[in-house]
């Protein structure tokens, strides 16, 4: 029975070894710019294709471009490689502009989908201007110099690679197909994988067949770090983080003690300084919303009937559609929400501002000054500058008239001087 029970084991090892290591292509969706998020997606994906033996991996990519800090670490993850790695642009309608280029190139095999484009991969100060005339020279010829190298090493067009980045020009499917750019024109996966069946490529273990047709395709999600990096990259997020943490010192410093604001909004604002850091931040923008926060904070504890949050209000609106400088469509701050939290901002504090006005005008509840124009009663007979008891507010006081005062009279509350009240007598008397 032991030998059999053996037997039986090794058996189930042996099948789940050669399931883990059955043939299978491993495709990942890049859809969005180039960031630590997708950074992390693909390296982590090609680590995996190699773990598991993989046939190939397929990168299904559509980029506007993103961090070339990132794309190096792509591209250097890509040249190293154990496995073949294919990058497919795809679907139609979809582009591999500037940094895209780049993996595109560098993959050992390259394809498009019908109505796709290439191209663009000028480089962009962080600012989305060039400085100077040297400092764009140097790096433009630093991104040339790397996307030849790229070229050069997958037989590539190098004159063509060079030109997307100096003349920054663009290509569609055909016109990349022709100049040498890509392998193929694929109008879906499935015919990729049949199109590069048997086709050799160099891979960092040496050269390699690939082996596509019929075999399984598993397609690899972000796991949850690697999501929270690509949903952390997106600017919109970085704003939203941004005014949590605002939002969050405000009513911390408002409410003292409360904590959860505070903790809620240190938490978001280091969260929103990571990610911003992946941006252009123009610091005019950023130093405006640092004076509105400043602002808000001096209203909460200072009465300026509005001024100051008028004038925080004015300069996070400016601050905010200033915050990232770039003529990027994909890195800016979406318009909609920046007047969204605009609009909130100015709804709380007009009505923190309302209630403030209000409590300035209403008549006072407790102190020396509560006890003016109050009635109350005399308690007993007093001649004109004697003093005499009277209940006011159910208490009794000692009390001073100009004019006589008799037992029952209904008085009222002219003055109050060391706890002796100035009073008068009303028209009318207590019954």
């Amino acid at each position: 029975m032991k030998i059999m029970k053996f037997i039986l084991i090794s058996i189930a090892i042996i099948f789940a070894g050669s399931s883990l290591f059955a043939a299978k292509i491993v495709k990942i969706k890049v859809d969005g710019a180039i960031s630590p998020g997708s950074q992390s997606y693909i390296t982590n994906s090609i680590k995996y294709a190699e773990e598991i033996h993989s046939n190939a991996l397929i990168i299904e990519m559509n980029t506007p471009g993103g961090l070339l800090s990132s794309t190096r670490k792509i591209v250097s993850k890509i040249m190293d490689s154990k496995v073949p790695i294919i990058v497919y642009i795809s679907p139609t309608g979809a582009r591999a502009g500037s940094a895209g280029v780049f993996i595109t190139l560098a993959a050992h095999i390259s394809a498009m989908a019908p109505g796709t484009n290439i191209g663009a991969a000028h480089p962009v100060s962080s600012s989305g201007k060039s400085p100077d005339s040297i400092m764009n020279d140097k790096i433009t010829n630093d991104a040339a110099a790397f996307v030849r190298s790229i070229a050069n090493k997958r037989n590539k067009n190098i004159d063509w690679a060079d030109r997307t980045v100096r003349e920054s020009i663009s290509a569609t499917e055909e016109e990349a197909l022709l100049a040498g750019a890509i392998d193929f024109i694929s109008p879906n996966v499935r015919t990729l994988v049949k199109q590069i069946d048997g086709h050799k490529v160099q891979t960092s273990l040496g050269e390699v067949e690939l082996k596509t047709a019929g075999v399984a395709i598993e397609e690899r999600k972000m796991n949850w770090s690697e999501g929270f990096l690509f949903w952390i990259s997106n600017p919109d997020v970085a704003y939203i983080l941004l005014m949590l943490g605002i939002y969050g010192i405000m009513f911390e410093f408002w409410s003292p003690g409360a904590l959860v604001p505070g903790v809620v909004g240190s938490i978001s604002l280091l969260l929103a300084l990571y990610s911003l850091q992946m941006f252009p931040v123009n610091y005019v923008g950023a130093l405006l919303i640092l004076l509105a926060i400043i602002m808000f904070l001096l209203e909460i504890k200072v009465v300026s009937y509005g001024i100051l949050s008028i004038g925080g209000i004015i300069s996070l609106a400016i601050g905010s559609i200033m915050l990232i400088d770039t003529p990027y469509k994909y890195m800016d701050i979406s318009m909609s929400l920046i007047i969204s939290f605009v609009i909130v901002t100015a709804l709380f504090f007009g009505v923190l501002i309302a209630f403030g006005v209000k409590a300035q005008f209403r008549k006072t509840t407790s102190g020396n000054s509560a006890m003016l124009n109050s009635k109350g009663s005399a308690l007993g007979n007093f001649a004109p500058g004697e003093k005499g008891q009277v209940r006011v507010f159910g208490e009794i006081w000692t009390a001073l008239s100009q004019e006589p005062i008799e037992a029952g009279d209904e008085i009222i509350v002219e003055d109050i001087k060391r706890f002796v009240l100035k009073v008068k007598r009303t028209k009318g008397r207590e019954i």
